[in-house]
């Protein structure tokens, strides 16, 4: 009795340890990369013109104008990127489904290689694609998954990817606009806000990543920073030539 407590026991441990992540939702990549790109881009656009030494007003139309106009792209490329795979994946689909309906004992015979070249028995590779090529939709989703390696059942939606994308280039391109919407007048509570959301994002990312949230952490908190310093150089020189 104790003995299968403890089979039970080691079965329930391995089953709650051994789920998996989305990675094919489409979300996740747009919804990180868009709140990078916002926070960076909008930081380091907001830095040049302040580095310009304009006025509060200037420097708050600035960057909801590029929160509003980078949001809008972001959500436009993503939805045009995926649609544009899905499309892609959608017509080798077709392809395959039209060479199991024409050559049903090529593509069960091209199956049964495939696994033997996997190291299985060739009699029971033989059996095994004969029995998974009876349901043709079933078939269908087995050779693109061994062919393709996509899984026609969980395809990345277009809305998905532009909808994350649009919301998480917003928030972080309200991030740097913040302080200004609050009434600051200066450009060091923008920088610590943003500094302090560069290194949040990395450190976020890292969570689903599985690196170290600190290192990823410090390098997004770097590659922002400079890229808000180089701007801002600029738009001081920039500001100096035109006056």
């Amino acid at each position: 009795m104790a003995i299968i407590e403890t089979e039970a026991t080691l079965h329930d441990a391995h089953r709650d340890n051994h789920t998996h992540r989305d990675v094919n939702g489409g979300w996740l990549r747009p919804a990180v990369f868009g709140a990078m790109d916002g926070l960076v881009s909008n930081f380091a656009l907001m830095a040049g013109v302040a580095g310009g030494a304009v006025s509060q007003q200037t420097i708050i139309i600035t960057g909801l104008s590029g929160l509003a106009a980078g949001a809008f792209s972001m959500a436009a490329g993503e939805y045009t990127s995926v649609a544009s795979q899905r499309e892609l994946v959608e017509a080798e689909l077709d392809v395959e489904r039209r060479e199991l309906r024409k050559h049903p004992a090529d593509e069960q015979r091209e199956l049964a290689e495939l696994y033997i070249s996997r190291g299985v028995e060739p009699k029971l590779a033989h059996e095994v694609a004969r029995q998974l090529s009876e349901d043709p939709e079933q078939a269908l989703e087995i050779h693109a998954r061994e062919e393709l390696g996509i899984d026609p059942g969980d395809l990345p939606s277009p809305t998905v990817a532009a909808v994350s994308s649009f919301g998480a280039f917003a928030l972080g391109a309200l991030i740097p606009v913040l302080p200004y919407l609050l009434g600051a007048s200066a450009l060091w509570p923008a920088v610590v806000l943003a500094l302090v959301g560069l290194f949040a994002c990395g450190a976020l990312v890292a969570r689903v990543t599985a690196r170290s949230w600190w290192f990823s952490g410090l390098r997004q908190l770097a590659l922002g920073g400079a890229a808000a310093g180089v701007t801002y150089l600029l738009g001081t020189l920039f500001g100096t030539a035109v006056g």
